[in-house]
């Protein structure tokens, strides 16, 4: 899933990606990537124990991001 967020008043131009990833041992990974667009960005992964917590939580992150301005 991308998102992104431009404001060119602002010079603001971001970008945040999010993608669930299956780990080796049955987990579920959720991989996120953030920063501005055209740039490399910053990664982190969130472990969870089934791939339902890890939706949740992408869902949870997609809907703090809307409220930021993210599309």
């Amino acid at each position: 899933m991308d998102l992104t967020r431009s404001d060119r008043e602002a010079n603001l131009h971001r970008y945040y990606r999010m993608e669930i990833v299956p780990g080796l041992f049955g987990e579920w990974g959720l991989v996120r990537e953030w920063g501005r667009i055209g740039w490399p960005g910053q990664m982190r992964t969130d472990w969870y124990a089934t791939e339902a917590a890890a939706k949740d939580a992408r869902f949870n992150l997609h809907m703090a991001k809307a409220k930021r301005g993210y599309q």
